[in-house]
């Protein structure tokens, strides 16, 4: 016998309305926030949406936030990691793609590239937060589309793929079913106003106030692009 959490309101859009599958592209050296963000709004939006994640890497072997080129200082042992569902060879087909960003991105990901650039195109909606921006926009698939970045490494990450069109002064940004959002943090925000667009307004009211957050709801807010903006 189930218990409800939370009700679905009446003004929710129906099932066959919405996106209900959602693939997670993980390497090691992703941002912890990037992905919990996020994922904990979505967990919270699974009470009222039977609602499906797939957490996808190069192997099933757990991903770490740890950096593969070791950028923490030499005497922390501090990371968290995640056992993917399936690998980017098994991964089933899914609605909406989630591409987090973290130190890891600035190695070689070739496997998560070339993954991405072959399911960008054919998923309903495209998910990024940080640095992962410049990983889509790597694939060639953000070319001519309006894009936000991490504006601490927004010069670095704007340079891999001048094709885009880079907003700096933006929380998020969204161009048709792209959506991507500005550094760390602002990923929550994103997946708010996703959740908000998507889902109905009354459905992400309910989820910010069990997560007890307010999200920020103008897409312009941007304390950290700088006064040149």
């Amino acid at each position: 016998m189930s218990t409800t959490i939370l009700e679905r309101p009446a003004s929710a859009r129906p099932d066959e309305e919405v996106p209900l599958t959602f693939g997670l592209v993980l390497y090691n050296g992703f941002q912890a926030l990037d992905v919990f963000g996020p994922i904990d709004a979505l967990n919270v939006l699974s009470f009222m949406y039977p609602i499906k994640l797939y957490v996808l890497a190069e192997s099933l072997d757990p991903v770490t936030t740890k950096s593969p080129q070791g950028f923490e200082h030499p005497g922390s042992d501090f990371s968290q990691r995640i056992l993917p569902t399936h690998t980017f060879e098994s991964a089933p087909t899914f609605d909406v793609l989630i591409v987090p960003g973290g130190v890891g991105n600035r190695g070689p990901i070739d496997a998560a590239l070339s993954y991405i650039g072959k399911v960008a195109p054919e998923v309903q909606y495209v998910f990024t937060i940080c640095t992962g921006s410049g990983m889509v926009a790597r694939t060639g698939f953000l070319d001519g589309r309006r894009a936000t970045t991490n504006k601490k490494a927004f010069s670095r990450i704007t340079a891999l793929r001048p094709q885009v069109q880079w907003v700096k002064r933006a929380r998020w940004v969204v161009d048709g079913n792209i959506w991507t959002a500005s550094g760390v943090s602002a990923g929550l925000d994103a997946i708010f106003a996703f959740i908000r667009e998507i889902y109905g307004s009354e459905v992400a009211s309910l989820i910010s106030a069990f997560m007890e957050y307010e999200p920020h709801s103008d897409p312009s807010w941007d304390p950290f692009a700088g006064p040149d903006a």
